[in-house]
């Protein structure tokens, strides 16, 4: 029974998707496009290779990540002036993302898929970790609380705990606490420099 807590993780991370969502159109917040449209790529990949690989209800938080981030890449371009500009460094993480997925493509094993689909996801996150770190104003912690809520639910689901069930989830895990508290740690007065 405990593992249908992950769609309570899925039902949290549409209400704040759908909230985050709002932000955007209001130009309250200002996503970076090339973070969410990785951040919905490697996941999806991930998610994909975990249901490969057997894995069961474990892999939805996974897949939600994905498919909550491309609403937020689709979202972004409703409102013109709700975008961060993109800048070298962007797309320089934006490629190394890209090239992980497409080293997952030519291996076609899941394990390896989910190490790239981390690398990938890491290095998409890097854009909005260093925006939200300078520029806290311009993003709400809110889905990445809900993404490491979602996260968490993982382990409720997991059957066989090895590295295509709780990889991903860890990682998940790792990022959005560093998201969230890039985007808070001011109002918790956590200045590192």
């Amino acid at each position: 029974m405990l593992k249908y807590l992950v769609f309570v993780g899925v039902l949290v991370q549409l209400i704040v998707i759908f909230s985050y969502s709002r932000e955007i159109i209001r130009g309250k917040v200002k996503p970076n496009r090339i973070t969410w449209l990785m951040w919905s790529l490697a996941p999806l990949i991930a998610a994909a290779a975990g249901f490969v690989s057997g894995v069961g209800l474990a892999v939805v938080p996974v897949f939600m990540s994905g498919f909550g981030s491309l609403l937020i890449f689709i979202i972004s371009f409703v409102n013109k002036k709700s975008y961060w500009k993109l800048e070298t460094f962007d797309y320089w993480c934006g490629f190394f993302s890209l090239l992980a997925l497409i080293l997952w493509g030519i291996t076609k094993q899941p394990i390896v898929a989910i190490i790239f689909a981390m690398i990938s996801d890491f290095f998409a996150a890097v854009p909005t970790l260093a925006k939200a770190w300078k520029h806290p104003e311009t993003e709400n912690a809110a889905p990445y609380l809900a993404g490491l809520f979602n996260a968490l639910t993982s382990f409720a689901a997991v059957k066989m705990w090895g590295f295509t069930e709780l990889a991903f989830p860890i990682y998940l895990i790792l990022i959005d606490s560093s998201l969230a508290l890039a985007v808070i740690r001011k109002k918790l007065r956590l200045n590192f420099g």
